[in-house]
C-alpha cells in the first residue's frame, strides 16, 4: 500500500509540474507577442508625432496649448533706443549722410541740433526709423566716421501690450453696456446718470487706447540719438580731480567770478551814487557848518551857598 501510494504520489507531482510548464510557455509566447505589437505600433506613433511637430512648424513651441499666447522673439513687443558719438571729418556731410540712411530705412528725422564752428561743429540727430532696421542703421551710421560711444538699451514691453488689450476689451463692453442702457432710460434723472457714466467709460477707453498707440509708436519706431563731432571737438569725458592744486585754482576762479561781479554791481550803482550821493554830501557838509558857527548860550551863574549857622 505504501508503494502505492509513493507512486501515485509521484505521478501527480510530475504531472502538476508539466502544466505548470505549459503554463509559463503560454505566458512567455504571450508576452513577446505583446511586446513585438507595440514594438510594431511604437514607430508609426512616433511618425505621427514627427508629421505633427512638421505641421506645427520649425518656431512653435513644445506642448504649447491652443489658446496660448505666442511668445516668440520675433513676435514680442520690445522697444529700442540708442545713443551713438561719432568723430567725422565734415559734420554737416555726414549729418546728410546719417539722414539719408534713416530715410533709406523707412524711418525720419525727429530731431536736429547742429553748432557750426569749423572744425569744433556738433551735430544732434534723433533718428526714428523701424524696429527691424536698427541695428542695420546703427553700423551703417558707425561707419561714417570713428566711433566714440554706443549705447543701446531695449524694454521687452508684451506683458503691458497684453494687460492693455485685455483692458480695452473689457472697457469697450463697459462702453458698450452703458449705451444699451441709456437707450432704454425713461426718466430724467437715469439719463442724466447714465450720461455722466457713459462719458466717463469713454474717456477712460479713450485713455486705454492712446497708452496703446504710443507703446505701437515706440515699439514699432526705435530711436537713435546721434552725436556728430568735428575732428577738433572734445571727446574725453573729463575726470574729477583733487588736491590742493586743484582746490587753489578753483578758488581763484570764485574769487575773480565774485570780483567780476562786484565791480559790475559797483558799476551799475554808480550813476546813482553820482546823481544822489554828491548833493547829499553838500547838505550834510552845510548843515554841520551852520551848527558850528551858532553861539552857544550863556552858561549862568550858580547861587549862592548859605552861610552855615554857628552852634549856640
Amino acid at each position: 500500500m505504501d508503494g502505492r501510494r509513493a507512486r501515485r504520489r509521484g505521478t501527480a507531482l510530475v504531472a502538476a509540474g508539466v502544466v505548470a510548464l505549459l503554463a509559463l510557455a503560454g505566458c512567455g509566447s504571450g508576452d513577446s507577442g505583446g511586446a513585438r505589437d507595440s514594438a510594431a505600433v511604437a514607430p508609426g506613433g512616433q511618425e505621427g508625432a514627427a508629421a505633427d511637430q512638421n505641421k506645427a512648424g520649425p518656431g512653435a513651441p513644445e506642448q504649447a496649448g491652443a489658446g496660448a499666447p505666442d511668445l516668440r522673439v520675433d513676435q514680442r513687443a520690445i522697444i529700442y533706443t540708442g545713443t551713438m558719438r561719432v568723430q567725422v571729418d565734415d559734420v554737416d556731410a555726414a549729418a546728410r549722410e546719417a539722414t539719408a540712411t534713416a530715410t533709406r530705412a523707412g524711418g525720419f528725422v525727429g530731431g536736429d541740433e547742429r553748432r557750426s564752428s569749423a572744425a569744433d561743429a556738433v551735430a544732434e540727430l534723433q533718428l526714428r526709423v523701424p524696429a527691424a532696421k536698427f541695428n542695420e542703421v546703427v553700423d551703417e551710421i558707425a561707419k561714417l566716421g570713428r566711433q566714440q560711444r554706443r549705447d543701446i538699451k531695449t524694454e521687452d514691453v508684451t506683458e503691458e501690450t497684453i494687460d492693455l488689450d485685455a483692458r480695452i476689451t473689457s472697457q469697450r463692453a463697459r462702453v458698450e453696456s452703458a449705451r444699451r442702457l441709456l437707450a432704454r432710460a425713461t426718466s430724467i434723472t437715469d439719463l442724466v446718470s447714465l450720461e455722466n457714466e457713459l462719458a466717463r467709460r469713454e474717456a477712460d477707453l479713450a485713455s486705454l487706447e492712446a497708452k496703446k498707440r504710443r507703446l505701437a509708436d515706440l515699439t514699432a519706431l526705435s530711436t537713435i540719438t546721434v552725436s556728430l563731432v568735428g575732428p577738433d571737438a572734445t571727446t574725453a569725458e573729463e575726470e574729477p580731480e583733487t588736491g590742493f592744486l586743484v582746490g587753489l585754482a578753483a578758488g581763484w576762479k570764485v574769487f575773480l567770478a565774485s570780483m567780476t561781479l562786484l565791480l559790475t554791481v559797483l558799476g551799475a550803482l554808480l550813476p546813482w551814487l553820482i546823481a544822489f550821493g554828491v548833493p547829499l554830501t553838500v547838505l550834510l557838509v552845510v548843515l554841520r557848518r551852520r551848527r558850528r558857527r551858532q553861539p552857544a548860550p550863556p552858561v549862568s551863574a550858580p547861587p549862592p551857598v548859605p552861610a552855615a549857622r554857628s552852634a549856640p
